[in-house]
């Protein structure tokens, strides 16, 4: 993975022993920052989308985006691969961008070499405090997926394939492992909503982070969904649709709502 000296992909172990420690983050609110009192919208804006201040960073993302996002044809990836790296914190070789990609925070989003991005992805790492997004050598990432962090990580180890129109939710941390596969429509939610008060909307009260980790060689079932606090162990399968809300040992077979074990690849 390119700049893997300085930002190496955790270990999975770790990961999943992390994930089950039961640690919560709260997770801040992107319209507390949108609307936030005396502040300038070239100020909002740049805090959102861009993530550095300064006018040259904003003229620079700006420039860029407007040229190259949503040229089409051949020349638009020619034009995209060409560009988008200035933007990134790093980028390997051969990445392929495709059509209307966005990305906010790019100089915390780290790409290794021989990666597809198809059009329509949603790269977010927006966040103060975060690392950002990782994305190892060898990965695909499927049509009309959302990368999406809140002061969160996520990272994708090598060889991974995101399926389309997924998306891998983080305010805390959230691992993919190498050579997962998660079919089209899976969601990965590495955060919650508190809803203990029935006298308040849930959207009134507090949301808190635990994070998720996936173990390597894990295949999700399209439609399958992980919820917070959740670790997969390594070879594990869940079943399309499922619900999982608890952790998975490895090489186990866990399927339904809320997904269940029935059976080991072992």
């Amino acid at each position: 993975m390119a700049g893997s000296d300085e930002l190496p992909i955790a270990d999975r172990s770790t990961e999943l022993r992390a994930s089950r420690s039961g640690e919560r983050r709260p997770i801040a609110r992107a319209q507390d920052q949108l609307f936030a009192p005396g502040t300038p919208s070239r100020a909002k804006y740049a805090a959102l989308v861009v993530g550095r201040p300064g006018l040259w960073a904003l003229v620079k993302y700006e420039l860029i985006v407007t040229f190259a996002q949503s040229f089409p044809g051949a020349l638009g990836l020619a034009i995209r691969k060409a560009l988008f790296p200035l933007l990134l914190g790093s980028c390997g070789r051969n990445v392929v961008f495709g059509q209307h990609v966005v990305l906010r925070h790019p100089h915390k989003i780290h790409i290794g070499s021989n990666v597809v991005v198809d059009d329509n992805c949603l790269l977010d790492a927006k966040g103060e405090t975060n690392r950002g997004i990782r994305i190892g050598d060898g990965v695909f990432v499927g049509r009309n997926t959302i990368f999406s962090c809140k002061d969160g990580d996520i990272e994708v180890a090598d060889h991974a394939n995101i399926g389309f129109n997924c998306e891998v939710f983080s305010a805390s941390r959230v691992t993919i492992g190498k050579r997962v596969l998660m079919a089209a429509y899976s969601y990965v939610i590495g955060g919650d909503h508190d809803f203990s008060d029935p006298s308040k909307p849930v959207l009134e009260q507090s949301r808190t982070s635990s994070g998720v980790a996936i173990g390597d060689g894990v295949w999700l079932g399209a439609g399958a969904k992980i919820l917070d606090g959740v670790s997969v162990g390594d070879a594990a399968v869940i079943g399309a649709g499922a619900v999982v809300r608890v952790s998975i040992p490895e090489s186990a077979i866990a399927v339904g709502i809320p997904a269940r074990v029935v059976g080991s690849r072992g």
